[in-house]
């Protein structure tokens, strides 16, 4: 029977070192694998290459990975929550990134299907485009855009079982499905852990030939990252 769960997020996260590459997935402070950026935080791990939607707020997601100086590269399409990002990119401290929302996701969809690279119309004639190839197809102009390697995937789901199949809920499914096998070695945090054959297989997002390691978190804080509501009248 094939089993990919562990004990414990210290096993989840065997084999990470410094000056590794990593995915994240979460979309502002939606999904994120808090559990293991937590984890992160604690192993001091130093010298990293992010990949992600974003770069959390200062005191949450990998805002408290960049508190403490362990990401030297962050490759994202938004990072305007975070002031001390902010700091560091103007100061010159962290290596940044950018990339169109579209190509980020495509680029981890790529990595994920084994496909080394793509062509696309976004980023034509901008920044975004300086060094790479361009190509004409039917008289339209594609940069193409090379997918990312990854040392580790780190995702969220809400429902997972033993073997690695994930159900998202929510606005959680944003960047987690398409990170997940796009790395050497994918870790997946649930809500809750199941036993092989409890998940309805029809509800089922990511089969679990896309993940390696699985474990259920816990004491997940799931903040809101603006909050508005409505003036009563």
């Amino acid at each position: 029977m094939i089993n990919k769960k562990v004990a414990n997020i210290n096993e989840a996260l065997q084999g990470v070192s410094n000056n590794m590459t990593f995915m994240l997935g979460g979309f502002g402070l939606s999904g994120i694998p808090e559990n293991a950026i937590a984890e992160l935080v604690n192993l001091g791990v130093k010298g990293l290459t992010c990949i992600s939607n974003n770069a959390g707020v200062d005191d949450f997601g990998l805002g408290l990975l960049l508190q403490k100086r362990q990401i030297k590269k962050m490759i994202s399409s938004y990072v305007g929550e975070n002031e001390e990002f902010e700091r560091q990119m103007l100061s010159g401290e962290l290596d940044v990134e950018l990339i169109p929302q579209g190509t980020l996701a495509e680029r981890c969809r790529a990595a994920q299907a084994g496909i080394p690279a793509f062509y696309t119309p976004a980023g034509y004639g901008t920044e975004v485009a300086e060094g790479k190839e361009t190509r004409e197809f039917d008289g339209k102009m594609y940069v193409m855009e090379e997918a990312f390697k990854a040392d580790f995937s780190f995702v969220k789901a809400w429902k997972g079982d033993s073997a690695g199949n994930l159900i998202f809920k929510g606005t959680a499914r944003n960047f987690n499905p398409v990170m997940c096998g796009a790395a050497k070695i994918t870790v997946a945090e649930v809500e809750e852990l199941v036993p092989l054959g409890e998940l309805d297989s029809n509800q089922i997002h990511i089969p679990g030939i896309f993940v390696q390691r699985i474990f259920q978190g816990e004491h997940y804080e799931k903040r809101i990252e603006q909050r508005t509501v409505r003036q009563r009248d």
